[in-house]
């Protein structure tokens, strides 16, 4: 019995000292290893494209199964969402343009969408223009009306008259 466990324990001694030592690897045996773990993970991802195309073949599927009623539900709620687009643009067009008729500004300067937001920008304008020629009349400057669009004046006086008419007022 003796000699049994003595030869235990020598065989426990060489599994001692084999599990302390660092295993060293050839340069084909990590090649091997490599090898082995990119062919695992190719087989984890085979079949991905015929997959891919299964997919797409069911959504075409899907598509082509669909009712001539539910491709026309389709249409009309898309043609509906297009109208209440158009709608909301007209509206705030027959916004602008009463607001612009109320107010003698250009329907073309208001953004607003409301008649309330159409009428502060009214507002606004007209006072910044107030301003505007309250300055000019200050500092002697020409007052020109209606945006500087010409009109026509029914005088029999040459443009030079009407100027030197001006510069007269002006110097008083």
């Amino acid at each position: 019995m003796e000699e049994a466990t003595t030869a235990q324990a020598g065989t426990n001694e060489t599994q001692g000292t084999e599990s302390t030592e660092a295993k060293t690897f050839s340069q084909d045996d990590v090649n091997k290893i490599v090898q082995e773990r990119v062919a695992k993970e190719k087989a984890k991802y085979e079949g991905f494209e015929e997959m891919k195309s299964k997919a797409a073949e069911y959504e075409r599927l899907q598509e082509a199964s669909k009712t001539d009623l539910q491709k026309a539900e389709e249409k009309a709620s898309k043609l509906e969402s297009e109208l209440a687009k158009y709608k909301k643009a007209e509206e705030a067009r027959k916004v602008r343009s009463t607001v612009s008729e109320k107010t003698g500004i250009p329907e073309r300067l208001l953004s607003g969408e409301t008649e309330e937001a159409c009428e502060a920008q009214a507002k606004a304008i007209q006072e910044y223009v107030a301003a505007q020629i309250e300055n000019a009349k200050n500092n002697g400057y020409p007052i020109v009306k209606d945006a500087g669009e010409a009109h026509t004046i029914s005088t029999n006086k040459t443009v030079e008259e009407q100027f030197a008419d001006w510069m007269k007022k002006v110097k008083k």
